[in-house]
Order: C-alpha cells, then structure tokens, then sequence
C-alpha cells in the first residue's frame, strides 16, 4: 500500500537538449529527505539557486510548464514531474546544468527508466493526500477542467483538433487501475509541421526533431516508426496533465473531466482548487488500518524494484 513516501535510492544521471532552447543539458537525480519535495538545482548558475516544484513557482505555461523562484527559472518539467508522480516519488533533488529538463524522447518513459535504474527508497513520512470534497471546474471557451469527488484518483481526458489524425480521441487513466508506466508513460509529445516554422522564429521547438515529437503534416505522421499507440496523441495530453499535476506536491483522490486543456488552462484550475479550501481536505494516513476506516483507494503507483522500507 502507497502510503509512505518515496525518494530515489541512488543518484543516476542523463544528457540530452532542450526542446525549446535546443541547448545539451546534463541532469542528475539525487535522493532527498521527506517532506522537502522535489527541487531543482541549476548547478550552471553562480551560488546553484534552487527551484521548487510548487504551483506558486509556475511563471510560465507556453507550451511547456516553467518554474522560478527570485528570477531563476527551468522549463519543460512536465515529463519528468509524470515520471516522479507515476512512480510515486515525493522527494528528490534535480540537478541541472542549463534551463531547460533534456527532452530526451519525447515522452516520461527515458526517466522512468532513470529511476528504476536508480531503485527507490521508501520514506518513514506519510505520504499527504488532498481529497475531493466538492466539485470545481475551470472553462475557457470550448476547453475544461472539472473535478468531482471519487473513491479514487482518476482522469478522463478528451481532445479533438481540427485534423483528421487527432479527432475525437478519449482515454481514462484510473490509478487504481491501469498502469501509468505502461499506459501513459511512454506517449510522446506532438506537433504541426505548418507550425515548426513560426515557433522557431520566436525561439521556441529549437531542439525538435523526429527523434523526440510526433510531427504531423495535413494528413499523416511523418515518424517513420509511426505510433506507439493508436490514440497516442490524447495519452500524451493525459502525460502533461499528471505532470502539471504533480506540482501540487501531493496526490489528489478525484476524478478530473478534462476537455482540450493545455498547460495554461490546467495551472488555473490547481490555483484555483488550493485557493478554494471548502472544496478539498488535506489528509495523512500513517498506517493501513487507518486508511481501511476512509472510502477512498490510495493511488497505485508503478513499481520498481527493489523497494526496500
């Protein structure tokens, strides 16, 4: 049962660039006491500033999430935030020397190789849960988030883009359920090739390649290799969603009814559900016996062994 918290065992290591900045960066995992969540540390800066993984540190949610704290920023964290929240992780310290997370494929699966590689430690600290009290919902035009209570966290998410390839695509990811490593890790980011042209010349998708982006012209995929999954486009939307997710810090017993949402919309609705503290309850559970009292289920995040208390 997932109730305690986790950090990584070992340190491990990667390199790879930027999506946006196309500049190679090297990033380190380090394991890191409970309760001081997870960190960014930009080794390539004088003094090393850090940067917590928290909603009031999102400062930018331009196709990509970005964190800063005093004028220091990294962006592009949101595969590595799905990666630390499917497998649990609650602590650890992200060591980076550049301003960008390496992209690396294009979806969580290259990290969650990382941390296995690297094992995890579970925490003697309980894990905090934020659970559902009371509906809440965000709405910008045709996209939306709402969030009811449940028994259990869930997301089922659906987009449709004015594209053949990308119409009318839904998938639900339960966390009692359906595996996020297997199901959702592996879903690589996308785009448009009418618009890789506009994006680089406003300094963005620099480091895009097909080695690390679906790209799609007006009527097919141009990856050779193709899909990894059928509806991967949506799976991946469900990646961004848990990694945006995760800067709360702590899992959420919900279900969230996603509607064509993008960094921006999602950030707004996490502000708004911690700002609207009737609509949720912040909980511990510090044994199995007291969680069997509640009726909600404990998220079942991915292992990876060994595991050792």
């Amino acid at each position: 049962m997932d109730y305690r918290q986790r950090t990584i065992r070992d340190e491990s290591s990667c390199t790879g660039i930027g999506l946006h900045s196309g500049h190679p960066v090297n990033l380190t995992i380090k394991p890191a006491p409970a309760d001081t969540g997870i960190t960014f540390i930009r080794k390539d800066l004088p003094s090393g500033p850090a940067i917590r993984a928290a909603f009031e540190n999102v400062v930018d949610t331009r196709l990509s999430t970005t964190l800063g704290f005093n004028g220091f920023r990294v962006s592009t964290v949101e595969h590595l935030m799905a990666a630390f929240f499917g497998l649990g992780i609650d602590n650890a310290r992200v060591e980076l020397d550049g301003p960008e997370v390496p992209i690396m494929d294009g979806s969580a699966a290259p990290f969650i190789f990382l941390l296995k590689s690297s094992g995890i430690r579970e925490q003697k600290s309980p894990k905090r849960f934020i659970i559902i009290k009371r509906p809440l919902e965000i709405r910008d035009g045709g996209r939306s988030v709402r969030i009811t209570p449940s028994q259990d966290l869930k997301i089922s998410y659906a987009i449709d883009f004015n594209h053949p390839l990308l119409r009318d695509q839904a998938f639900e990811l339960r966390f009692s359920g359906k595996d996020f490593v297997k199901e959702i890790s592996r879903a690589r980011t996308f785009g448009f090739l009418r618009d890789i042209q506009t994006l680089r010349e406003n300094g963005l998708a620099l480091g895009g390649s097909l080695d690390n982006a679906i790209v799609i012209d007006d009527f097919r995929i141009l990856n050779e290799d193709g899909l990894r999954y059928k509806d991967e486009f949506v799976r991946h939307k469900i990646l961004d969603f848990v990694g945006d997710l995760a800067i709360l810090g702590c899992p959420v017993i919900g279900h969230f009814v996603v509607k064509k949402s993008g960094h921006a919309l999602n950030h707004q609705l996490l502000k708004k559900l911690i700002h609207s503290e009737k609509t949720w309850e912040n909980l511990a559970i510090t044994s199995p016996e007291q969680w069997a009292e509640k009726s909600f289920t404990i998220p079942v995040f991915g292992s990876a062994d060994p595991i050792h208390a």
